[in-house]
């Protein structure tokens, strides 16, 4: 049964693996695929193929990424940033104003006739946006690269790039290059299509090189009714409105501002008297860069440097719609502002209102509405009373036929005074629960309860005198009632005399209004300890009281007051007698007297060198923090280990503490412990992080960069928005983004007679050290297109920082001893230094160099391109160091073999003692040294040579010599001249250009003049060896009589001294016969030489005869060849 058993095993289930339900489990366990990539679906075809191509793809995408990034700065933009100040720029007669005015339209739809100055407008919730023409003048064109954000530059492309875009592109490479974006205008004066396809190819490679491969250019094709086509106006706002921008590193280390709007407030009177008189004069505009400080000093470019009288910061003339409350649905958002074109409504200032009035058409149309305004503004204007003086005579009826009540009648009634005390210790009940609401409208407590008084009362008394005023007239009330119960002539009597009331306590109300401006002044104490308030009640006592509010009221009308809320109102009664200590009265027992030593004590120990209790000190505060674990106190016993001597801990009597009592703010063990735990666990969550163990990509270097630039930024943001905004302006500055308004006085006169609206008004605040002038090293390269070379001491203007110049520079070149050796002119196409007296400016700052700034036709056709150099500044020394080379020359007086003696080098005794010891060398070469003056020539002295000098020979004594840079600084003020001739500032001039103005021909130094030279040849004796030494030499070097060889050439020369040779009579016949052969003999020589050039000539013909005679057969066998085959070919085809 057992082997049964073994062999009686049931089958084992097996799965199907086809069929229906097979296919059925299958889909069950699939997972869904529809919402896979394809690279999640198939793995394998998205695996690695080649490595050397995968790894090529890698490093490719790595340098896309690497190239993208730049170095991430802090974000210092504000959360209201200043417009955007968008520059149009272009030779004359480009289509600038036209493109101005199509953008306003674009942005805001609305049409503007004048478009001079600045033209702010508002294009989105979040950007605002300032449209400036940029004139054809240089000054203008440096003044707008420097506070450019984005440049609209526009070229002709009919013509193509003029000489003025290839200027402005130089100057913006110098200052900070701010965006560019170039535009084509006259495109349709290019008819044919083929050539306006070239034509924008070419420019866009041309501009390409110029900015930088793949710069935006757009093309304006046309003008339609004087317009551009609204699609690509449209197009190019877009791109205007959406634009990043990277700060520049000169914009972001100074505050500057672009003016909009110019005031001069100086008395008329003055002006009347002296029409030359220095004027006091406003700007107004957006700072922009950095924070502006109030006592800082400013340049103004084109007038020069200037001090701020007074700065102050108005509401936004052109705010953004987001921070803007409306008052009504109807009011329209202010979306223009530009008060040189006249536009922008009514504008507030300081001193006055402007009112924009419609223009000289507006009296066709007017309706009911128009004239009642026209009768209140009117009204206004023709004022010449007060507003207290008009409510004081002001009165009104509570009913039809009841009599009229004046503020005098309601100053007397007792009842309403009772009212208004009830009512302000109800508003003093209140002012907790308000004060949120308060501080979200931006109006402090001390504002409020100013504006709680009735208007009738005098708005120059404060708060504490309203209370002293509130006791005096309860008193009165009470003497009032008694008096009215006998006599009622009484009141009629105090009524006259209250006029003589004011008079009462004249000195209390002295001291309170001391307080009051105690209050709203400026002071240390504000700016130091944060905001206080005199009399009135602090911000953390306001929220006190709105804590004691939320008590229980019995019967809706009294409080129910406690122990600690007793307490609480005493500390606060003795918090305002100790903050009303500004004033010392000695008739009030209020006030402490500060002179008792306990005052003092209190008052020393309210500063930080006061004492103060264990959890304040810094000193307790250090100690626990540098306490140990608890197991050695500090200071305890130890051992020297180098003297071997031990020390003792010494108890003072401060330090024993009886048993069971504990000093107090003493920590205790546990407390240290604790907080040492606390310490240990936030060093160890910031340091201890496992992530940094394992490797990271190269890409977490730049984004930790990143990280800290935007926390530094978020910080520097959070650290001045809760201030207030008054106390805010005076520690951080007026920060960019306010419309300031700034007052210069002693302004020249000739700014405001001559002040002309298309020219920018740049105002660049100066730093501490840029308000020195120094000498100024630089580096400095002519520029290539230029086409003079730059002489040493010729007058430059150059462009540096906010400044435009005049200056006499001197050149130089590094030697290798690191001496600035001096260069008359500059080197081609290599850089050199420059030395010149200007104003100190940090180092690596740009800067580029003019030799005239005038617009006048002539001198822009002799020079071309006006740039001449362009550089950055070295560094900054107050003492400069360039040697010149010297060479001083002299001839020889006597000659001893190696010693001569040398004259006509100096001139004195004195001079030849200060370089004995020199070097000196002749033009041979011959080198030698100065040893000692010699009495008898004045100048001449004794010099020793290595080798016998000749008379002849010329000594030099090459020296170097400093040479100083000249003090000569002279700001362009093209600001003050005339409005028609400010683009021709002339500064100094050269000696050559007065020549060349007023005809002067220099006189001609005669020993520089070219003469013909003529030398001598120098005859050299010849060399005689003694007969001694003849007889020792051996034969080839004896001395041999040279015979003269006859040669063919100069016979005459040759034989003119020898003696004449007569022959005979049979040698003369023979000689005859000779002579005669030998004519014949050439004779028939020429003969035959004319026969053979005949003979040669007359075959040729022949061979041209016959050559003729051969193609005119050829030609006649062609013709008939040709005959034959047209006449075969005609035969064979086939008739039609």
């Amino acid at each position: 049964m057992a082997d049964d058993a073994i062999f009686d095993k049931k089958k084992s289930h097996r799965a199907k693996h086809a069929g229906r339900k097979a296919e059925k489990k299958k889909k069950k366990n699939q997972v869904d695929q529809s919402n896979l990539s394809a690279r999640q679906r198939n793995p394998k075809a998205f695996a690695i193929q080649s490595v050397v191509r995968a790894e090529r793809q890698f490093r490719r995408k790595e340098d896309v990424i690497a190239k993208k990034q730049h170095i991430p700065q802090v974000d210092k933009t504000p959360l209201e940033p200043p417009p955007i100040i968008v520059a149009v720029v272009g030779p004359p007669r480009v289509g600038k104003t036209t493109l101005i005015n199509n953008l306003i339209k674009s942005f805001i739809k609305t049409n503007v006739t004048s478009t001079k100055g600045p033209i702010t407008i508002v294009t989105s919730k979040k950007r605002r946006i300032t449209l400036i023409e940029c004139n054809n003048d240089v000054n203008s064109m440096i003044d707008i690269a420097k506070c450019a954000d984005l440049v609209l530059l526009l070229c002709d492309a009919s013509f193509g790039f003029e000489m003025e875009i290839f200027e402005f592109l130089n100057i913006c490479q110098v200052h900070g290059m701010p965006k560019i974006m170039g535009v084509l205008t006259h495109l349709d004066m290019i008819k044919n299509a083929k050539k306006l396809k070239m034509t924008k190819k070419t420019l866009k490679h041309r501009f390409w090189t110029e900015v930088y491969s793949g710069a935006k250019l757009f093309y304006l094709s046309g003008i339609i009714h004087g317009e551009y086509l609204r699609n690509e106006i449209k197009n190019l706002a877009r791109f205007i409105s959406v634009m990043k921008f990277r700060a520049l590193s000169w914009r972001t280390t100074h505050a500057y501002m672009l003016a909009d709007r110019m005031e001069d407030i100086t008395n008329q009177e003055n002006i009347r008297k002296d029409p030359k008189v220095s004027r006091d004069v406003v700007l107004y505009g957006y700072v922009r860069g950095v924070p502006l400080m109030k006592e800082s000093t400013v340049h103004i470019a084109g007038v020069g440097d200037m001090k701020i009288n007074e700065l102050s910061y108005l509401p936004d003339p052109c705010p953004l719609p987001s921070s803007e409350k409306k008052r009504h649905l109807m009011e329209r958002e202010r979306q223009i502002y530009a008060p040189f074109s006249g536009v922008g409504g009514i504008v507030y200032d300081k001193d006055a209102v402007y009112i924009e009035l419609k223009g000289s058409h507006s009296h066709k149309a007017e309706d009911e509405e128009t004239n009642e305004k026209k009768a209140l503004l009117k009204n206004v204007v023709e004022t010449k009373e007060t507003v207290d003086e008009q409510m004081q005579e002001s009165g009104f009826k509570l009913f039809s036929g009841g009599a009229v009540i004046y503020p005098s009648m309601l100053k007397d009634d007792e009842y309403l005074q009772q009212d208004r005390n009830d009512e302000g210790s109800s508003d003093d009940s209140e002012a907790g629960s308000d004060s949120d609401s308060d501080n979200d409208s931006g109006i402090d407590q001390s504002e409020k309860e100013v504006s709680a008084k009735l208007p009738w009362e005098n708005k120059s008394d404060s708060e504490g005198d309203d209370n002293d005023m509130d006791t005096e007239e309860r008193n009165d009330g009470k003497e009032q009632e008694g008096n009215d119960s006998n006599d009622e002539d009484e009141e009629s009597e105090n009524e006259e005399d209250f006029g003589s009331k004011w008079k009462e306590k004249l000195g209390e109300k002295a001291t309170m209004a001391y307080f009051e401006r105690q209050k709203t002044s400026k002071n240390i104490m504000k700016l130091v300890y944060g905001e206080f308030e005199v009399g009135n009640k602090t911000k953390a006592q306001n929220q006190e009281v709105s804590e004691d509010e939320s008590e229980e009221e019995i019967g809706g009308l009294f409080k129910k007051v406690t122990s600690s809320q007793k307490t609480k109102q005493k500390h606060k009664d003795q918090l305002d007698i100790d903050e009303c200590s500004f004033f010392y009265a000695l008739d009030k027992p209020t006030i402490r007297d500060w002179t008792t030593e306990p005052n003092k004590q209190a008052l020393i120990n309210s500063f930080v060198t006061g004492k103060r209790s264990a959890d304040e000190d810094a000193e307790e505060l250090l100690k626990l923090d540098d306490a140990s674990d608890g197991e050695d106190d500090m200071y305890g016993d130890f051992e020297d280990l180098e003297t071997g001597e031990k020390h003792e801990a010494k108890e003072t009597e401060d330090d024993t503490v009886e048993p069971g009592s504990k000093r107090k703010g003493e920590p205790t063990k546990s407390e240290i412990l604790d907080k040492k735990l606390k310490l240990k666990a936030k060093f160890d969550a910031e340091y201890d992080n496992p992530d940094d163990h394992r490797i990271k990509g190269d890409h977490s270097y730049y984004e930790n960069l990143k990280a800290e630039a935007l926390k530094q930024s978020e910080l520097n943001k959070s650290v001045f928005e809760n201030l207030d905004e008054g106390l805010r302006v005076e520690v951080e500055g007026f920060r960019p983004g306010l419309y300031v308004r700034m007052l210069f006085k002693n302004m020249p006169s000739e700014f405001v007679t001559n002040f002309d609206e298309s020219y920018p008004i740049l105002i660049g605040a100066l730093n501490m050290a840029e308000q020195n002038i120094g000498f100024v090293s630089c580096k400095v390269k002519k520029h290539r297109w230029y086409k003079k070379i730059l002489k040493t001491n010729d007058p430059l203007i150059i462009s540096l920082g906010w400044r435009r110049f005049q200056t006499l520079p001197i050149y130089s070149k590094i030697e290798d001893d690191l001496k600035c050796r001096y260069l008359k002119y500059t080197p081609e196409h290599v850089t050199c230094n420059m030395h010149f007296y200007g104003p100190i400016t940090p180092q690596n700052t740009g800067f580029l160099a003019l030799q005239t700034v005038t617009n006048s036709t002539n001198e822009i056709k002799q020079l071309g391109f006006r740039i001449a150099a362009t550089g950055s500044v070295n560094e900054i020394n107050k003492s400069t160091q360039i040697m010149k080379k010297l060479k001083l020359v002299g001839t020889p007086l006597k000659i001893y073999k190696k010693t001569a003696f040398i004259k006509d080098m100096f001139t004195s005794t004195l001079e030849v003692a200060k370089f004995e010891g020199a070097r000196i060398k002749t033009v041979s070469g011959i080198r030698g040294q100065i040893k000692k003056a010699l009495n008898k020539p004045e100048g001449a002295f004794r010099a020793t040579f290595e080798d016998k000098i000749q008379m002849s020979d010329i000594i030099f004594c090459r020296t170097w010599f400093k040479v100083d840079v000249t003090k000569f600084y002279a700001p362009v003020v093209n600001l003050l001249l005339p409005i028609g001739n400010k683009n021709a500032w002339q500064g100094m001039k050269t000696k050559g250009q007065l020549k060349r103005e007023k005809n002067i021909k220099s006189e001609a130094n005669t020993d520089s003049m070219y003469t013909e030279i003529v030398r001598q040849p120098k005859v050299f004796k010849p060399l005689v060896i003694p007969k001694n030494l003849q007889k020792g030499l051996p034969y080839r070097f004896k001395p041999k009589l040279k015979q003269n060889k006859i040669s063919t050439k100069n016979t005459k020369e040759n034989f003119g001294e020898r003696i004449a040779v007569i022959k005979s009579p049979y040698e003369q016949k023979v000689s005859n016969v000779m002579k005669m052969i030998r004519t014949n003999y050439e004779k028939k020589k020429s003969d035959q030489r004319v026969a053979t050039k005949e003979r040669i000539s007359k075959f040729k013909k022949q061979k041209e005869e016959e050559e003729w005679r051969k193609i005119k057969r050829q030609k006649e066998l062609k013709k008939k060849i040709c005959r034959n085959l047209s006449k075969t070919s005609s035969k064979k085809k086939p008739q039609m």
